[in-house]
């Protein structure tokens, strides 16, 4: 009888054992199956170079929301970033700093888009942020510029040397908007010596910072970032307002992805980012 006790206890705990031994490995199979890993992911931003600090700092944190994405970002002129885009340049997310781009490649984007461009996803569009144009001067204001109004004075009379973006630049569009508002030409001020010419943003910055030209028009944002002083701020009945609008591109190659990342820009944490440098939200 004992014997047959001892058999039965015997084949019951190695029963319980290989039911152990078979939960185990189907929680071990669970485990392995749910935890998945997500695809790596690169994600193609054309961003006017005016938001290369600032984009650079969301783009950072980005990475802790959606590691498994790499954010490429590529920063210019948005006149630039828009024929690169034309020609076939993979970009999965376009911020331009004004709208005309932007229109010109959006099917949308009535009167100004004049080539017919089909490129940019219009449900993903919105207008992100908004920027100022200002009138910078080199360190210690050594031609005394106070504002606007003094320096066209000052174009009028030959007695300045201004640094302005090209006309294919928004930050060279809102100048050539602020020449139109005092009544002065630009074609007339460029061959009396006065103006200078820069191809983004930032190389106007690069020049007002190095002191080779007596002020240059640029965005608060770029100022702030360059340390420069501002002695001046465009109205928008002088420039209009100075809007930035992104959208996904209709050639994505991972547009899921690609408005995961346009909706995270409006949050409070990269627009923390954006503020700091002096833009203010749209949205």
């Amino acid at each position: 009888m004992k014997k047959l006790f001892s058999l039965v206890l015997a084949l019951s705990m190695a029963l319980a054992l290989t039911a152990c031994s078979g939960s185990a490995d189907t929680d071990s199979t669970t485990d392995d199956t749910t935890e998945t890993t997500a695809e790596p992911v690169e994600l193609h931003v054309f961003a006017a170079a005016s938001m290369q600090e600032s984009l650079d700092q969301v783009i950072e944190a980005y990475k802790a929301v959606a590691p498994e994405v790499a954010v490429v970002a590529t920063y210019d002129s948005s006149g630039t970033l828009k024929t690169q885009i034309q020609e076939g340049a993979d970009c999965d997310v376009f911020i331009s700093a004004a709208p005309k781009q932007m229109n010109q490649l959006d099917a949308e984007g009535g009167e100004e888009n004049t080539e017919g461009l089909d490129l940019v996803n219009s449900a993903t569009r919105l207008d992100l942020l908004e920027n100022k144009v200002t009138l910078a001067v080199p360190e210690g204001n050594p031609k005394g510029i106070e504002s606007f109004d003094q320096l066209a004075e000052l174009l009028a009379s030959g007695d300045v040397f201004l640094a302005m973006g090209n006309s294919d630049v928004p930050v060279g569009q809102y100048t050539q908007k602020i020449f139109t508002y005092y009544g002065l030409n630009e074609e007339t001020l460029a061959s009396s010596g006065v103006l200078t010419y820069g191809s983004n943003v930032k190389e106007v910055t690069t020049q007002v910072s190095e002191g080779t030209v007596d002020c240059g028009v640029i965005y608060a944002t770029d100022a702030f970032s360059a340390g420069l002083t501002v002695v001046d701020e465009a109205t928008a009945e002088m420039c209009g307002q100075v809007i930035y609008p992104a959208a996904v591109m209709k050639n994505s190659a991972n547009p899921d992805a690609a408005k995961a990342f346009l909706d995270f820009l409006s949050t409070d944490e990269a627009m923390a980012c954006f503020e700091a440098v002096g833009f203010s939200p749209m949205v």
